[in-house]
This record gives structure tokens, sequence and C-alpha cells, in this order.
């Protein structure tokens, strides 16, 4: 009997957060018109497409006829997913106890755009999910076209390829066929990543809200490892993190340098042929990087993408507070409960306010690296 009202409310609880979302688009309709109406129908078909395609991983890896691969990737899943919620403390749910299969390689792709002369993203507010530095589409066509309309009016433009996305507790996110082909860190980066949002999100805020999920997704790799991996295995990961700090550096060294030309008195004429210049020094640089390290190969597809300013600047949203929140779960002596519960009461902030308080932590004594390649695929 027991059993049966556990399943019974969970389903109660379900339908109520579905019908809960249709209210909230319904009311998005209503209230801002016709002109965004394409989109947001394309974002609900897309999420109803994810749900119906899901099913439970339990069901899979006990059929015979399942795929003997797959069924080694999502048992590897159920282990990380158990950790994620006794050693880390993230939400104990249903998120990623099911997998859909999207016959396509990213679930969504992102479109980020910034003037021509500015390294400032462009954000979009939608009525009830507040504003964010991209707009994403699950067609990746739908995303290109969009892309050339923001092309056509002067904006640099980047699309990306989006593995994953957390609907923030809305829905217990599936496992997608998009996440296979990473490896045993990588898929457990992405969990993590992906479940913190869960934890705290801030509307408005996408600096916060993904600094803090990369710092949680970190955290969690290292103590997956700690429990879980070799020696060898930890090497990797953090001479990986070593590379990705100096990537970040080199990355935000050239933001700079745009920023401060297109702050300058200089002629639009002059800031395009400097801004080229700037792009082509970057390149050459990370050419030396690479031929001292060839670990740092694994950045060529970064820097086969068109170099622009929506490129540069999706980097620094992804990583500007980690350093800050490495710092605050020191200071919680590592109680990863006591430091989401501190993070919690920050989020109530204002957004100065927020910013002051993760200020005030600084970079921790050691150094920080952030794992771009984890929290942005390409």
């Amino acid at each position: 009997m027991g059993n049966f009202l556990i399943t019974h409310n969970g389903t109660i609880m379900k339908i109520l957060r579905t019908l809960s979302f249709f209210i909230v688009i319904s009311l998005v309709f209503w209230l801002d018109g016709c002109a965004n109406l394409p989109y947001y129908a394309q974002a609900v078909d897309g999420q109803l497409d994810i749900l119906r395609r899901a099913q439970p991983i339990s069901t899979i890896v006990a059929d015979p006829n399942a795929d003997e691969k797959l069924k080694r990737v999502l048992s590897k899943v159920v282990l990380l997913r158990k950790f994620a919620s006794h050693n880390l403390k993230l939400p104990d749910n249903d998120s990623y106890t099911s997998y859909a299969d999207l016959k396509r390689p990213y679930v969504v792709w992102n479109v980020y755009a910034t003037p021509e002369f500015s390294t400032k993203l462009k954000k979009w507010c939608f009525v009830g999910a507040g504003c964010v530095d991209y707009r994403g589409f699950f067609s990746k066509e739908d995303a290109q076209n969009f892309a050339q309309e923001l092309k056509s009016k002067g904006y640099d433009v980047h699309v990306s390829g989006i593995r994953a996305y957390s609907t923030l507790g809305w829905f217990d996110d599936p496992v997608l066929n998009t996440f296979l082909g990473y490896s045993e860190i990588e898929l457990a980066g992405l969990i993590f990543h992906e479940l913190a949002h869960q934890v705290v999100y801030v509307k408005d805020d996408s600096v916060f809200n993904e600094s803090f999920a990369t710092m949680v997704e970190q955290e969690g790799i290292n103590r997956w490892l700690e429990n879980n991996g070799t020696s060898e295995q930890q090497y990797d990961f953090f001479a990986k993190q070593n590379r990705e700090d100096v990537f970040i550096k080199l990355v935000l060294n050239y933001r700079k340098r745009l920023k401060e030309l297109f702050s300058s008195n200089a002629s639009d004429s002059k800031k395009r042929m400097s801004k080229l210049h700037i792009f082509s020094e970057m390149r050459k640089d990370f050419a030396r990087l690479k031929a001292a390290d060839i670990g740092f190969s694994n950045y060529n597809k970064w820097f086969s993408l068109e170099l622009n300013n929506a490129l540069l600047a999706t980097i620094s949203t992804y990583t500007q507070h980690v350093p800050a929140f490495h710092a605050l779960l020191m200071q919680q002596g590592g109680d990863l409960q006591s430091f989401f519960d501190v993070v919690k009461e920050i989020s109530k902030l204002t957004e100065n306010e927020r910013n002051s308080t993760l200020k005030a932590y600084g970079d921790p004594p050691w150094g920080v690296a952030n794992n771009i390649i984890l929290a942005k695929p390409i």
C-alpha cells in the first residue's frame, strides 16, 4: 500500500508540474503577443518530444535485446546518479533515471550574439523565465536561420550545439543519446552540472548560475575520482584542468584587448582591422601553447570556429565566479550541504549584492581551473 501511495503521489506531482508548465506557457503566449509565438511553440514541441521518447533506464538495462554498449553506459549513469545524491547532496529525484534517443547529435542549438564592437552578449527575455544570454532552438536549421538574421543586422554570432540542459525540476530530465560517446569523467561532469541547476537558479543571472554549476561539476568529478577513479584518471583530469585554466586565461586576455579597442576613439574601419589582428595574434598564441604541450590539441575544434566577439563572450559567462564558489566551499569546510545553503541565501540578494559578496571571496590561493569543454559543448 505504501509503495502504491508513493507512486500515485509521484504521478500526481508530475501531472501538476505538467499542467503548471502549460499554464505558464499559455500565460506567456497571452502576455508576449504573437511575435514570439513560433519560438515558444517550437520550445514546447521540443520538450514534449523528449518526454515522449523517455523510457526507464532500468527497463533498458534489463532488456536482453538492448544494445550492450548502451546498457554499459546507462549502468554507469545509475552509479553516477546515486553518487550525485548521496555524496554530492544533489537533488534525489527521477532526473537521469530514464533514457531518450533523439536521433540527432545535440538536444538544442544555442545562438549567441554581440554587437560588432562589444564583448557583451545580447540578452533575450521571456515572460516567466527571465533573461538569458542566448536563444535556444530544437532545430539546427532554425538556429542557423535566426543567426543569419542577426548577422544581417551587424551582430557577431556564434551557434553552439548543446548536449544537455536542465528544466530546473519542472520535468524529470532524461539521459539523452547526445550524452553517448562521452568518457566516464565527462559524463559525470555533465550530470553533476545539470543537477546543480536544480539546486540554485537565479532568474536573469547566467553568470551566477553557470559559474555555480561549473564549480559543482568540478568538485563532483574530484570526489568521484577520489572514490572510484584510478591514479591515471586523476592525473589526466588534473592535467586537463590545468590546460583549461591556461586556455581560459588566454581567451580572457584577448577579450580584454577587444574591450579596450572597442572603447577607444578609433574609427570603425580601424577597429575592424585591429579586431582581425587581435584574433590572428590569438591563434598564434594558441599555436605556441600547442607546440609546447600536445594536450592543447583538444582545443583545435574551438579554434577552427570563426573567432568573433560572441564566441569569446561565451567563455566568461561560464567561469567568472568559479573561484569565488570554490573559496566559499572551502570556508564551509568542504561540506556541500552547508555550501548549498549559503549559496541559496546569496541567490536571494540583488545582483549587485551577489557580485559584491562573491567578489569578497576572491580567488583561492591555489588557483582554479575551469572546465569549459564540459560546461559549454560545441
